[in-house]
């Protein structure tokens, strides 16, 4: 038996490899299958199954793509109903891989179809159970994705049954292998490990301490951040089929002359532009955002933009391809191309640019302490509760679309984040609107906090603390 857990921390998603006997099987695998093909292949197997624990939200899966080129069944659990062939599995059904076992445990909660999956191995021992978005190292899943379907109290109230009378009975040693880590926004607070075991979870995960039925869902359905509107696209998508992901890089792969990029602009197509942000800031196209390749891309991009719109590509050299495939993986499948020699091409045509200034910590404490200058925190409200700048104006990069308008373009704003990552997008959003005094703040709320400025906290975390 072997089993690998093929994490991938700018989604903090995990798939999964199971193997027995020459016979593989692919549990919640990405857009992007082929490291599945090319793991089995190295390892003198072919896949049998591709087994999906739910509709995911967050992202496409590479399910269907998967199964056409290996010819290995899809399998979802109980009441599951798709545009495509499946294998719809019952509850506690065994399925043969090998001689392992695959135990098929439905646990509704996160959706309706959300199904763990039980190995057992070659001696009849239960040794791992793949928990999907049911639960995660510290957290479980969030029940509010059926909007007018279901309600959130219903799925949570699905979701306690789910756990007490499928998860909570296995042994203590059980491992879990969730579908997700710490960043995925399918959890409230995911923790920093990608698995655990039954054990520890019971030991400390919050939503498995004793409370009554009620109590559980009062607590998990309070503090739900709304979810992001691709979500429910990427659903739908997983649910109702969607196109070959060679189709998506082929269009993608498109070189496109400058004078390509202007008549797209004319017609309204957006610019990501995934240099890292110390590069982007020294000089883009007008109207570019900058989602770099070195943090959490495809989720901000998906986040902020519209999937089903068409958008094109400025990379560094080299790094086209990788920039389309993993907005591939999210759903963007409207990619025209990508501007061909990057950035240089533009300003070796000698079009107009432009640039993002970031001011450094001696600067940002004169702008903060002797000026009126307005400063944006885009940190979730998480961060933003435990401690900011007293004087900070609070605008979550995730709500930035919709809030936006509320800010004044003839003010001067200072944007920071965490790190810098996020205030670059940030910046380069309201700078897309036409906010033209928009500066980045070098190292972010990390700096920030050592510096002789008045900053609020979190007393009872403090203390705690």
């Amino acid at each position: 038996m072997f089993v690998q857990q093929l994490y991938t921390n700018c989604l903090a998603q995990a798939a999964y490899y199971i193997e027995s006997d020459g016979k593989a099987a692919i549990i919640d695998p990405l857009r992007d299958y082929d490291v599945y093909i090319e793991l089995a292949k190295s390892r003198g197997a072919s896949i049998a199954y591709v087994m999906e624990t739910h509709f995911h939200a967050d992202f496409v899966s590479g399910h269907i793509d998967l199964a056409t080129q290996t010819g290995a069944t899809i399998v979802y659990g109980p009441t599951t109903q798709t545009s495509y062939p499946i294998y719809v599995a019952k509850q506690h059904e065994e399925l043969k891989l090998g001689k392992v076992t695959i135990k098929v445990l439905h646990t509704p909660g996160h959706t309706p179809e959300s199904t763990c999956y039980l190995l057992i191995d070659e001696n009849g021992k239960p040794h791992c159970v793949f928990t999907g978005d049911t639960l995660f190292v510290g957290d479980v899943g969030r029940p509010d994705l059926l909007d007018g379907v279901m309600t959130k109290e219903a799925l949570a109230g699905m979701m306690y049954d789910s756990l007490h009378n499928e998860l909570m009975p296995l042994n203590d040693e059980v491992i879990v292998y969730p579908a997700h880590g710490a960043g995925s926004a399918c959890g409230k607070n995911i923790g920093k490990e990608t698995f655990s075991t039954i054990g520890e979870q019971r030991a400390k995960n919050y939503a498995l301490q004793p409370m009554s039925k009620e109590q559980f869902i009062a607590t998990v359905t309070e503090g739900i951040a709304p979810a992001p509107a691709y979500f429910f696209k990427d659903a739908k998508l997983n649910k109702q089929g969607y196109a070959p992901i060679e189709n998506v890089l082929s269009k993608g792969l498109t070189p496109l002359k400058v004078a390509d990029v202007e008549q797209q602009l004319k017609q309204g197509a957006t610019i990501i532009d995934t240099r890292i942000p110390d590069v982007f800031e020294q000089g883009f196209i007008p109207g570019a955002i900058n989602f770099g390749l070195n943090g959490q891309y495809a989720i901000w991009a998906a986040t902020l933009l519209d999937i089903s719109k068409p958008l094109m590509i400025v990379a560094e050299l080299g790094k086209e391809k990788e920039s389309i495939e993993r907005l591939a993986r999210v759903g963007f499948d409207q990619i025209i191309g990508y501007l061909d020699g990057g950035f240089e091409s533009w300003k070796n045509a000698d079009k107009r640019w432009d640039m993002v200034i970031s001011v450094d910590e001696e600067e940002f404490t004169l702008d903060a302490k002797h000026t009126d200058i307005k400063i944006l925190d885009v940190r979730k409200p998480g961060e933003f509760n435990d401690g900011h700048l007293t004087k900070a104006l609070h605008y979550s990069l995730d709500a930035l679309p919709k809030q936006y308008e509320t800010l004044n373009k003839d003010e001067e704003y200072l944007v920071h984040c965490a790190g810098g990552y996020r205030s670059m997008i940030a910046a380069s959003y309201l700078k897309s609107k036409g906010f033209q005094r928009v500066k980045n703040v070098l190292g972010g709320f990390a700096k920030i906090k050592t510096l002789p400025l008045d900053i609020t906290y979190n007393q009872e975390k403090a203390q705690a603390n």
